[in-house]
């Protein structure tokens, strides 16, 4: 009788080892996706290389609203070269649920991270999509995992939302 109750405990602490060994290898590949988007988003700066020393120029007095003038421009130039470089992240809002939920895999905005991409996808395809996971028909544990507790009303809002990515972007682009 002992052996069975030690055999089950240690067959309940493996099930909980490997739960959160999958929960650790979740995060790291979080952790890998967010490394990989600041590798890309790195910009380096070109050192001009001269074989001569620049020669020295007698600049003329600037004004504190000229030379506050030229630090906003170049400000601004920084600036929109990042929003150029950083492409559509965050290029909408999007629900707190669907932030929760999907974005992880999906991207931030639905353009695809380790899942698919969602941008273009209508209302009725991501919401029967969602229903065929729900039920199993359609196999994914990690998506079967997150869908079956959301209540059918939740669905179909993601679906709604999801469904808009696309105008969305469209309307952020402009």
């Amino acid at each position: 009788m002992i052996r069975h109750i030690i055999a089950a405990i240690a067959t309940l602490l493996a099930i909980w080892a490997m739960v959160f060994m999958y929960q650790l290898d979740r995060e790291s590949e979080r952790f890998k996706q967010i490394r990989d988007i600041i590798e890309k988003t790195k910009m380096e700066v070109p050192q001009a290389k001269t074989s001569t020393p620049p020669i020295q120029q007698i600049e003329e007095p600037v004004s504190v609203e000229e030379q506050m003038k030229k630090e906003e421009d170049e400000v601004a130039k920084k600036l929109k070269s990042l929003r150029e470089r950083a492409g559509s992240a965050m290029a909408f809002k999007v629900s707190p649920m669907y932030k929760q939920k999907c974005s992880s895999c999906h991207g931030v905005n639905g353009e695809g991270a380790v899942g698919p991409k969602l941008i273009g996808r209508d209302q009725a395809y991501v919401y029967q999509a969602l229903m065929d996971f729900k039920s199993g028909k359609r196999k994914n544990y990690v998506m079967y995992g997150l869908l079956m507790k959301m209540s059918d009303e939740d669905l179909k809002a993601l679906s709604k939302e999801i469904g808009t990515f696309e105008e969305k972007m469209k309307a952020a682009a402009e």
